[in-house]
């Protein structure tokens, strides 16, 4: 017999499983980023000032490559998640990346001061968390509904920015609670080993998702795990009604991946001006994700809080663990209270509003008050790095993820979206490399400046041409991609469509208006 509760505790633990592929980024800027400072790991890895007198800019170069190759090795696991999404599946990809960032982790706790060690460690690794960012994320977003799509995939945020906070607390509590050796940086280190490792043998259990099986022409599998996934009963309307629009681009080869080479699939997606378009705008959300502040101000925020005037390292760390819980809380809100209903536009045009607006005072702070006399303005810089969490949390953290995983069709989504995301650990890289440089050259103030005139240009730029997808099926995306690129913020699709079913026949439907 048919068990509703069993089913609907598949969907549950399917997303929980799956957004668990979040973590290895989230604690990389959190945890291990935090262990690089603690003096144990410093002592190990010959990172101590002292011992680089003569030679500041190589210590700099040696801090900079152990914390950047990670970055480096996920751009390259987001290009191999390219080749690997469609041809072995969204969830056999998950757990062979899964598998690069443990082994990789494990290395890289039991390097020893090993240098040469680590660096492999973090580029191994890199690849296992720069895949998962791709898979993961696609994975929820072809086994949600339309009209919870934006929260389910969402939920991977949720998960990848609590133990990017959870990483600030452990790194604190190790350094104020143990006595300083190896074991300190390995313990942090090492505790995201738990949640992923038991996240991987789970994953056995599932199945992979509708839209991939259909498109591979294994449509009772499809169906059947469609089911599962709604927890409905195989005659039953509405199922049938989205397991159609699955299948009826798949009859017309439009999603087919069995035939379909990576070369092709490019090449479509140069010609065709549709697809085009979308790819482009994608890849126009995160040039202003990253280079708009972005991961930048997360990597050096204790650095930050300084400049704002906060004094005392121990109170930057809980500052910036501060900084993470607001980013956190805020991405919920985002999650559960926002994108499936005042939608991804809204969303993320007021996000990249509120961080300009910040980065304009911050730029003005940094230029006139920041030797740190004037404590109103500081205690207003320090609320500006606060809202401008918000700010972010709310647009670009999260609606680049959710928007590029489902305004692709199948054939392409996995290109296009692994593609992105290599463009996102590329640019996370080069930002996370010249950010010092910029406070250098440029002085904090012009830092500020650029990134405001970035939140400003992106803002006209999105605000034109990106349009609504909240509760869009996926596979009516052509229709709101069909009209010129400048109307996309005007876009819509007539969703007044039902289907009438065949119960003998699932997923054979007739079309009609209302």
């Amino acid at each position: 017999m048919f068990n509703i509760k069993s089913h609907k505790a598949y969907y549950i633990l399917a997303i929980l499983i799956v957004a668990s592929g979040g973590i290895p980024k989230g604690y990389d800027e959190g945890g291990f980023s935090a262990s690089v400072d603690l003096d144990s790991f410093k002592e190990d890895f010959d990172l101590l000032a002292n011992d680089w007198k003569n030679n500041p800019s190589g210590l700099a170069d040696r801090k900079a490559n152990i914390s950047s190759f990670g970055v480096l090795g996920a751009a390259f696991g987001s290009l191999l998640a390219l080749v690997l999404a469609d041809r072995l599946g969204r969830l056999r990809s998950w757990q062979i990346f899964t598998l690069f960032w443990t082994t990789g982790t494990f290395i890289q706790i039991f390097s020893s001061g090993i240098i040469g060690l680590m660096l492999f460690a973090r580029l191994w690794g890199g690849l296992g968390s720069g895949g998962l960012t791709v898979v993961a994320p696609l994975y929820l977003s072809e086994i949600a509904p339309a009209v919870s799509r934006g929260t389910v995939v969402s939920l991977y945020m949720v998960v990848l920015l609590s133990f990017l906070t959870i990483g600030f607390f452990i790194n604190y509590g190790v350094n104020s609670g143990m006595k300083e050796s190896s074991a300190q940086y390995r313990l942090v280190q090492g505790i995201p080993l738990i949640p992923v490792g038991f996240a991987f043998v789970c994953s056995f259990f599932l199945s992979d998702t509708p839209r991939w099986l259909a498109s591979k022409d294994r449509d009772d599998e499809a169906f059947a795990v469609l089911a599962r996934l709604r927890s409905s009963p195989d005659r039953d309307t509405s199922l049938s009604r989205e397991y159609y629009e699955i299948q009826e681009q798949v009859r017309t080869r439009e999603q087919s991946l069995g035939d379909a080479s990576t070369l092709t699939i490019v090449k479509e997606i140069a010609t065709s001006t549709s697809y085009r378009k979308r790819f482009l705008l994608s890849v126009l959300m995160q040039i202003v994700a990253q280079w708009s502040g972005g991961n930048g101000i997360t990597y050096y925020i204790p650095q930050i809080f300084k400049y704002a005037g906060v004094v005392s390292d121990d109170i930057s760390l809980i500052t910036s663990g501060a900084y993470g819980v607001v980013k956190l809380v805020f991405t919920m809100v985002f999650t559960w209270g926002l994108v499936d209903i005042i939608g991804r536009r809204r969303c993320m045009l007021s996000g990249v509003g509120i961080q300009c607006i910040t980065h304009i005072y911050m730029s003005i702070y940094m230029s006139v008050f920041r030797d740190g006399h004037n404590k109103p303005a500081s205690n207003a810089a320090i609320a500006a790095v606060f809202i401008y969490a918000v700010g972010w949390s709310i647009g670009l953290c999260t609606v680049p993820y959710l928007y590029s995983t489902e305004i692709f069709p199948t054939r392409i989504r996995s290109v296009c979206y692994a593609t992105n995301m290599a463009l996102h650990w590329f640019f996370q890289f080069a930002v996370v490399r010249v950010t010092p440089n910029m406070f250098v050259s440029l002085d904090v103030y012009g830092a500020y400046v650029f990134w405001a005139l970035i939140c400003g240009v992106g803002l006209v730029l999105l605000a034109l041409l990106a349009p609504e997808t909240k509760g869009i099926p996926m596979e009516r995306m052509d229709e709101l991609f069909a009209g010129s690129w400048w109307m996309g913020w005007n876009a819509k699709v007539d969703l007044a469509t039902t289907y009438s079913t065949d119960a003998q026949k699932p997923g054979v439907v007739e079309i009609e208006k209302v």
